[in-house]
């Protein structure tokens, strides 16, 4: 498989014209992107579909959480804007509410199962009984059983989570850093070529890219590592 599927740029920046210029700089070295709460309120949403449109690929990471109608309500309208993968937090619950609200599409629903800037001791202080790698498993499991098309989690945790889910359900790993970038708020990182030899699918990376001085150097060389893989 082309790289250029794998890899999915975090357009973490606070405004719409970074963005373009950003994806601009890119060019066709890029072909998905991910648009989160940053830029989702600063106009996002739209540059998302305008995206779209021009043949891009979005993983719009919005981490849905609601009551099942609601979801589904908001599975449905995200299906008619032309979204490739979409997140919600994989609560049994409210896959299964966004499984049924995206059948027939091609979008592709994502459970979040422990966010790569936690650890054990901030899963014991938002009262989880689990530590991370338990309830990443759990929450796999779960993900599978509702038919949901892929699961995010760690890179550190991918390999256990393919052996669950099979070789046909996406693995999504954020919290990627190529060798000696600084970590910033994560605290379960990987680099791209370890990441795709655990068995993740897809590698979100932002910072390391787009606060890169040469972006499209930087893209070009973690491409590069993970075609190595």
């Amino acid at each position: 498989m082309d790289m250029r599927e794998r890899l999915i740029t975090g357009l973490d920046v606070p405004t719409i014209g970074e963005a373009e210029t950003i994806v601009k700089k890119l060019g066709d070295d890029v072909l998905f992107y991910k648009i989160g709460y940053q830029l989702a309120f600063a106009g996002g949403l739209e540059l998302a579909r305008d995206l779209a449109r021009d043949g891009k690929k979005i993983f719009l990471d919005m981490k849905l959480l609601d009551i099942d109608n609601t979801v589904k309500s908001g599975v449905e309208n995200i299906v008619k804007m032309g979204m490739t993968m979409l997140t919600l937090h994989a609560y049994p619950k409210a896959m299964r509410a966004a499984v049924e609200a995206a059948k027939g599409s091609d979008l592709c629903l994502l459970g979040v199962t422990v966010l790569t800037s936690m650890d054990e001791q901030d899963m014991i202080a938002a009262g989880y009984e689990y530590d991370p790698h338990t309830l990443v498993l759990r929450r796999a499991e779960q993900a599978l059983e509702a038919g949901m098309g892929g699961i995010v989690c760690s890179a550190e945790e991918a390999s256990a989570v393919r052996k669950i889910v099979g070789p046909d359900m996406s693995v999504v790993t954020p919290g990627i850093r190529p060798a000696g970038a600084d970590k910033g708020d994560q605290k379960r990182v990987m680099t791209p070529a370890d990441a795709m030899r655990a068995g993740s699918s897809h590698l979100v990376v932002a910072r390391p890219i787009v606060k890169a001085d040469d972006p499209l150097e930087a893209a070009r060389a973690i491409l590069a590592e993970m075609a190595s893989a």
